[in-house]
């Protein structure tokens, strides 16, 4: 579902899977071939949020704003299941694992993943290319390429997935 908020509406690209249990509020735009999954929630009601082209929000993730503080989500990034982003920057390419909590003010650089459970804080900036674990979140390595790939492999598998739901989810009829 999408809604309007201060009379600030939800700007939708090309080819955006948005679940029917999604819900988008106000100042949210969400670039081409992004996908938002069921249950999460956007709420642009206090400052923008901006999704990346090829980006995918999955299942339950918040994504939220405080005055001051938007929420910009670069190109191939995909935000896991239950994830909570507020009022940060993550620049493209990177991951935020399953459960993960990134706090206002918080810069993720490109390339970069949080893993699982992490919790970032407030105006903590990650990366380039770091993998950052804990609560609070702290460096583990820098990525070579080629882990960077596998974990890049996320954004591509969601391409797809996004790619099946539009084309063939359909709503049951009850018998």
């Amino acid at each position: 579902m999408q809604y309007a908020f201060d009379n600030r509406n939800p700007k939708i690209g090309r080819n955006v899977f948005i679940a029917p249990t999604a819900v988008i509020i106000g100042d949210v735009t969400i670039k081409d071939n992004a996908s938002i999954w069921y249950g999460a929630v956007l709420r642009g009601d206090m400052d923008p949020i901006k999704i990346g082209v090829n980006t995918n929000i999955q299942d339950n993730c918040t994504i939220h704003t405080d005055y001051g503080c938007p929420a910009i989500i670069g190109d191939n990034v995909s935000i896991g299941h239950n994830a909570v982003v507020h009022g940060c920057t993550i620049e493209d390419d990177c991951l935020i694992a399953i459960n993960a909590v990134v706090l206002n003010g918080a810069n993720i650089r490109k390339g970069s993943v949080v893993a699982a459970g992490s919790v970032v804080k407030e105006g903590q900036t990650v990366g380039p290319n770091q993998l950052v674990a804990g609560a609070p979140a702290v460096v583990k390595k820098t990525l070579s390429d080629a882990q960077f790939e596998v974990f890049g492999k996320a954004v591509f598998n969601y391409l797809d997935l996004a790619q099946a739901h539009l084309t063939r989810l359909m709503p049951r009829s009850p018998k």
